[in-house]
């Protein structure tokens, strides 16, 4: 089945992205963006199951339900909790999901307690140079060394109690995002939410084109991918294939770029599935897709949570680019509307290996690499 090449709605792309950055969403502390990204499934006409804890699995029909496929994203963000009620009336917190407190240094959070939302400012603990000289570029870089300052007066630990602030509550970094005329985006948390617009973006277009998809592809929305169990628990049994869309990581020794799709060609867990990453090359040679491949030593996604829960599944890792990944990022439309042409041409495209459709058989119909046949 030859992919048609289908038109991606730009203005759609950017403005679903601006309201997914709005909605706080640091693992563990998702149920808000789960809600809206159902909302926004129902109102594109597709169908979907929601996990227990709020995994989304949704669904757009094919011709044939096997060997279908699937495509995750992922709806969490790095972020932090409270750890310490200090006595100075400041917060001391831990991250959740892997990032250094350097690059939370001046960042704007907001306090989520039982009862109440409370803003302040993540702040070095010898934050001004008029008090510390140069001790404030002496202190160790650690989340010891950091503390969050409220934006109420707070002069103890027991205001802090009686506000109902407690050890245990979520801190979500403000995304401060900004959409530059000349196409960069600007904002924390584009990992992964700049990947969740353009998958719906691309399934938009499908929709839109009333394009006829080959076989099931599922639309794969996780909520703990940070912490690194994602797609361990949301997958239908039948899955063959899947791709996971997550950021690139452009900087000094690697291949990465900002502009068009970055795949994978291996991460911190080994290589990804020869045979359907080289069809996404193709795919992007066929279609004159800008590309370029990489390898990431310090990076794991959705592909290997999934690959080690059991799952006999291929698997591969295609990317926009992201520079200063879990600090204050940085990417560019041209990615996001890259990746989003090579999913819809993706969706469209024939099964990778069709005798995947059995979970066990001969050597028939088995793959070789390196083989055009």
């Amino acid at each position: 089945m030859v992919p048609l090449e289908i038109a991606i709605d730009t203005d759609y792309l950017k403005n679903i992205l601006r309201k997914f950055l709005l909605i706080p969403s640091p693992t563990g502390f998702t149920d808000e963006i789960v809600r809206f990204t159902g909302e926004e499934l129902k109102r594109l006409g597709i169908e979907f199951e929601i996990t227990r804890r709020g995994a989304i699995r949704a669904n757009l029909n094919g011709k044939l339900k096997s060997p279908d496929r699937a495509i995750v994203v992922h709806l969490d963000t790095i972020g932090c909790m409270v750890k310490q009620l200090k006595k100075n009336g400041r917060l001391g917190v831990v991250p959740v999901g892997h990032w250094s407190s350097r690059f939370a240094e001046g960042a704007r959070v907001t306090v989520f307690s039982d009862h109440c939302r409370t803003t302040g400012t993540i702040l070095p603990l010898k934050s001004s140079g008029h008090t510390f000289n140069e001790e404030v570029n002496a202190q160790p870089i650690s989340w010891e060394y950091v503390e969050v300052r409220l934006d109420e007066r707070f002069e103890n630990d027991s205001e802090l109690l009686q506000k109902g602030i407690y050890v245990g509550d979520f801190v979500a970094i403000d995304p401060r995002s900004e959409f530059l005329d000349n196409g960069y985006i600007i904002s924390r948390h584009l990992d992964d939410k700049a990947g969740v617009a353009a998958l719906l973006a691309a399934a938009k277009a499908i929709i839109d084109a009333e394009a006829e998809l080959p076989v099931d592809c599922h639309l794969l929305f996780t909520i703990t991918e940070e912490i690194g169990s994602g797609a361990s628990a949301v997958l239908h049994q039948d899955v063959a294939e899947m791709v996971t869309v997550d950021n690139a990581t452009p900087a000094k020794g690697q291949n990465s770029r900002e502009f068009g799709v970055t795949i994978a060609m291996m991460d911190s867990s080994g290589p990804f599935d020869y045979h359907l990453t080289h069809k996404l090359i193709d795919l992007c040679h066929a279609h004159k897709i800008p590309h370029q491949r990489d390898v990431f030593l310090h990076y794991r996604c959705d592909s290997a949570a999934a690959v080690e829960a059991g799952n006999d599944i291929r698997t591969a890792l295609l990317s926009f680019g992201v520079d200063s990944s879990h600090g204050y990022e940085r990417t560019h439309i041209d990615a996001l509307l890259s990746v989003a042409k090579l999913l819809s041409l993706y969706m469209q495209s024939s099964p990778t290996v069709m005798r995947d459709q059995d979970e066990l058989s001969g050597l028939e119909g088995f793959p070789v690499q390196g083989s055009s046949s």
